[in-house]
């Protein structure tokens, strides 16, 4: 799947999310946001290296339900998940950190 530099209103409910299998990376973030901008090249790159990550990006904001559920704070925060359970949760992290969580849920399905 093709990396999409957008983040989209998500419908989902935290209840969707946690039935997803496999790994997972529940990306924040706002489209107006220079911090995202900045770091989707970065992103892109690892997820073309790690084929088997379902992305999702979803646009957070103020009063958001999804992100509020997650405790999002600062954009972009990566949520790493496997078979619908957080492994981990970065806010605004480095290229390293986001390789080592992409790593860390696909170590199973390897």
């Amino acid at each position: 799947m093709p990396f999409d530099p957008v983040y989209h209103e998500s419908s989902l409910s935290r209840e969707e999310i946690e039935a997803m299998a496999g790994p997972v990376l529940l990306e924040f973030g706002a489209n107006w946001c220079g911090i995202c901008a900045g770091f989707s090249p970065e992103l892109a790159e690892l997820l073309r290296e790690f084929p088997q990550v379902q992305h999702v990006r979803v646009a957070d904001g103020k009063g958001k339900p999804l992100g509020r559920g997650f405790k999002v704070k600062l954009w972009p925060t990566l949520v790493f998940l496997r078979d619908g359970q957080v492994v981990d949760q970065l806010a605004r992290p480095t290229a390293a950190e986001a390789r080592a969580g992409l790593e860390t849920i696909t170590a199973a399905s390897n």
